[in-house]
């Protein structure tokens, strides 16, 4: 009897550690996304006609959000853009990929693949382009809905200005002259809001 009782007390004391030791609550991950999305893109591509070969491209692939008739009100859209950096678009990240140096707002922008978002001064005067890195946000797990947390590497200035006409749906375009392609203007319309950008590019020889 003696003995089982002590063999009893020694599993007891053996198995206080296991019991103590409870699993941390284990995260549950949900899902979601996985249909067809509307994007936008809006590409400007060079092709040297002398060497019959591509030249050259830059793009800006974007989500297009709908337009709501409250963003009208001067005091909700302060609210949602003073001292904030706004995505830009929808669902996935707003891209800028180029493979060629450009100049926006006259401020170097070297050959790459960018993440974008506007930003807005705190005093609501002034309004920018805020470029992103891809590598340190996906190292970060950050997703565009949350652009505010993410690093801005840097800006370039936009000029914004409030249209009479409605766009529902945003839209990015890129419009150049014929005989001068390598001037470019960036130009993104949603609602009555329109913010514009030159974009001077340099073609590789």
């Amino acid at each position: 009897m003696r003995t089982r009782m002590m063999l009893a007390i020694v599993t007891v004391l053996w198995s206080m550690p296991l019991l103590c030791q409870q699993p941390p609550s284990q995260r549950i991950i949900v899902a979601e996304g996985g249909a067809m999305e509307e994007r936008g893109s809006a590409r400007v591509l060079y092709w040297d006609t002398k060497l019959n070969t591509y030249a050259g491209q830059f793009a800006i692939d974007y989500g297009r959000p709908e337009w709501k008739k409250d963003y009208e009100d001067p005091a909700k859209f302060d609210g949602m853009t003073k001292g904030k950096v706004w995505r830009m678009g929808k669902d996935f990240w707003t891209i800028l990929d180029s493979s060629l140096p450009l100049k926006i707002s006259g401020k170097s922008v070297p050959p790459g693949y960018y993440y974008l978002g506007l930003r807005r001064s705190t005093d609501g005067a002034q309004w920018s382009l805020a470029l992103l890195d891809p590598v340190k946000i996906r190292a970060a797990l950050l997703d565009a809905y949350i652009i505010n947390k993410a690093k801005v590497e840097f800006e370039v200035p936009v000029k914004v200005e409030h249209a009479k006409d409605i766009v529902g749906k945003l839209t990015i375009a890129l419009a150049y002259q014929e005989k001068t392609p390598t001037h470019v203007t960036f130009k993104l319309a949603w609602g009555n809001f329109v913010a514009t950008a030159p974009i001077e590019v340099t073609l590789v020889k």
